[in-house]
């Protein structure tokens, strides 16, 4: 436990300190026993030491080493017991506990500590967003990424499943054990207690700085998620009435994240951190991503009253997806199927194409055509403006972003005679009619050329370059709001 500001850090005595670290180092050694485990088996299977002569007195060592540990913890509880500082803190803790009240929130927002003992501050069904929102998710999880009910005649022979079992049997341990690490290594402990001076200060700076208020969310699968909330909204600045929802990439956190970029821009902020990332709970699975990012919204919504149309989702990276994991692993355990979730929004979506991403493209850096967001950008567009994206119009996309430079693009665009005004007259045109809702039969009875210019129009509305590597931060000047009619 530490306090948030300089002049009252906390001092731990002498008892507590050497004991804390010996628990801390033992904490490693734990880690990294539990992630060597299978080779250590392995090793001590072939070389005899898993006999029961020689297991039992090492479980007598192990049993000895667990009440010295228990010992130590007791020595570090009578060092903290003994600490008026410490002690001011669990009576500030325990009464944030029985009464919220925004002086013990405020009181209790000094100190940095084990973010389990934070009260809970926003639970997913707290009756005013439940009644509004017509019941919500239930305990399972939202319906978000539940899989889709088998049509009939599509089922399975027990002779199929019985055949199916080994390979499902192992893409579930690969991916509960390293693929889900891999996937998301920023849930690593080690990597998490390497990082850790460096989130404290991220958070701090936060707090000190941008006067940010933590807040712990109890999403419906029980994962407590830790945000932390900017308010910009009294500022003389007209995008601080807009709040960025900040979604970190597979190894970051909101305290050292994206979150910068929107700070910088002006806007209001919620970062969160994904499920078993430094203060949140669980693992991050696609169900367990799912059901916080819903308690987040709910929270944006019903508890910091910003309306839907001011909340924007800013998304950083898609994460190493395809990093050594089988297919079958990926698409029954890990499947994130972006473009799938992204074509079920209806509002309006901008891409931010890195084009030196050295992760998220299949060959190298230098071939912006193995960039993965491309694919994103094309299944967008061919969802929402299926007659436009036929052959000529997918074909001219295609071109489009193979340009490696602003050059290259308006060159695209000079050929082709891109009018913007027209496509502007024939979207609003459409929408005037048909109504708002995606997919659009626009370009239907139109010709080739047409069509043609109207994808390049789209698809430039709906992506922007950026120089830049994967983990480069975006500068405020690049973070625009999506265009829309």
């Amino acid at each position: 436990m530490t306090s948030t500001y300089p002049d009252t850090y906390y001092q731990p005595r002498a008892l507590e300190k050497h004991a804390d670290s010996i628990l801390a180092l033992a904490s490693v050694f734990w880690s990294i026993s539990y992630y060597s485990s299978p080779f250590a088996f392995f090793y001590l299977y072939r070389k005899g030491y898993l006999s029961l002569s020689k297991v039992v007195p090492f479980s007598h060592y192990a049993g000895t080493l667990l009440l010295l540990l228990a010992g130590v913890a007791c020595l570090r509880g009578i060092g903290r017991w003994t600490n008026p500082q410490y002690r001011q803190f669990i009576t500030i803790l325990e009464a944030t506990h029985r009464n919220q009240s925004a002086e013990n929130k405020r009181q209790l927002a000094n100190y940095n500590f084990d973010f389990k003992s934070w009260p809970v501050d926003f639970h997913w069904k707290e009756p005013s967003s439940r009644k509004e929102s017509g019941g919500g998710p239930s305990c399972q999880g939202v319906a978000l990424l539940r899989p889709e009910p088998l049509h009939r005649g599509t089922a399975d022979t027990l002779l199929n499943r019985v055949k199916k079992l080994p390979c499902q049997i192992t893409s579930y341990l690969v991916a509960h054990t390293l693929g889900r690490r891999m996937l998301y290594p920023g849930s690593v402990y080690l990597l998490q207690k390497a990082l850790m001076p460096v989130l404290l200060q991220g958070q701090a700076r936060l707090v000190e700085e941008c006067n940010g208020r933590r807040a712990k969310l109890l999403a419906c699968d029980g994962n407590e998620i830790d945000t932390m909330f900017v308010d910009r909204r009294e500022t003389s600045e007209p995008q601080g009435q807009k709040l960025v929802i900040c979604c970190e990439g597979n190894a970051g956190f909101y305290e050292v994240g994206c979150i910068s970029t929107p700070l910088e821009a002006g806007y209001s902020v919620l970062g969160w951190n994904h499920p078993g990332f430094a203060g949140s709970t669980g693992v991050p699975f696609p169900q367990n991503e799912a059901n916080a990012m819903d308690v987040v919204v709910q929270f944006a919504i019903y508890r910091l009253g910003f309306q839907p149309q001011d909340i924007i989702i800013y998304a950083w990276s898609i994460g190493g997806f395809t990093g050594g994991l089988v297919t079958r692993t990926v698409r029954q355990h890990l499947n994130l199927n972006n473009a799938e979730q992204l074509c079920r929004y209806q509002g309006p979506v901008l891409l931010i194409r890195r084009t030196k991403d050295e992760i998220i493209t299949t060959t190298v850096p230098e071939d912006i055509m193995s960039n993965r967001g491309n694919d994103l950008l094309l299944k967008l567009l061919q969802y929402r403006y299926p007659c436009v994206m036929a052959e000529e119009g997918l074909q001219v996309v295609r071109q489009w972003l193979e340009a490696s430079s602003q050059l290259e693009e308006a060159s695209i665009f000079s050929r082709w005679e891109v009018e913007e005004d027209w496509c502007l007259s024939v979207l609003r045109s459409y929408q005037a009619e048909r109504g708002p809702d995606f997919p659009w039969s626009v370009g239907e009875d139109m010709n080739a050329d047409g069509r043609q210019q109207l994808a390049l129009f789209l698809a430039q509305k709906h992506l922007h370059n950026f120089e830049a590597t994967h983990c480069t931060p975006l500068p405020a000047q690049n973070f625009q709001m999506p265009w829309h009619l």
